[in-house]
């Protein structure tokens, strides 16, 4: 199921990836944060980039859209939606280039993409995962309204699982 609304909050517009994204992605995953909470992708140039957004872009079960100051359309973070075959709902995740952290910027975006996604009907629950030792993580995941519900393992590595648990009506 693909991601393809684009969603707009005041300050913030989300699109959905591509191509043209190549240079920001380069950057993105290369960041100490990115390599040290979502692990290295080896993306070590604008060609590597291209292949990481192509493979992207052609799963089904991938959807990527990225985050864009509305004045000037810079970009600044991404927000994911994964479905994962160790969890049973989608995997929403995000990630900020550091000069943009800590404005509020992932909380906005992703709360805008867990509303619309979980109003829409299209899932009863959506979880997070994220390491133990990601505290700005786990504090945006509470405070989007996610809840801790089970530690598991995956490739040798401790993940805690949050989720929005089920939807009520």
């Amino acid at each position: 199921m693909q991601m393809t609304t684009t969603y707009q909050t005041d300050r913030l517009q989300l699109y959905p990836l591509t191509v043209q994204d190549a240079a920001f992605i380069f950057e993105l995953v290369n960041t100490p944060e990115w390599i040290k909470f979502i692990g290295q992708r080896n993306v070590n140039s604008l060609e590597d980039a291209n292949k990481y957004i192509q493979k992207i872009l052609d799963s089904a079960n991938i959807s990527y859209k990225v985050i864009r100051l509305k004045e000037i359309c810079t970009p600044v973070g991404i927000i994911t939606l994964i479905k994962r075959d160790y969890l049973d709902a989608y995997d929403i995740g995000f990630a900020m280039l550091p000069q943009y952290a800590g404005k509020g910027y992932a909380y906005e975006a992703a709360k805008m993409v867990l509303d619309t996604e979980l109003a829409s009907g299209s899932h009863d629950k959506i979880t997070a995962i994220t390491v133990s030792t990601n505290e700005r993580s786990i504090k945006l995941l509470e405070k989007l309204g996610l809840r801790f519900e089970k530690q598991i393992e995956d490739a040798g590595e401790e993940l805690l699982v949050f989720s929005t648990g089920a939807k009520t009506n």
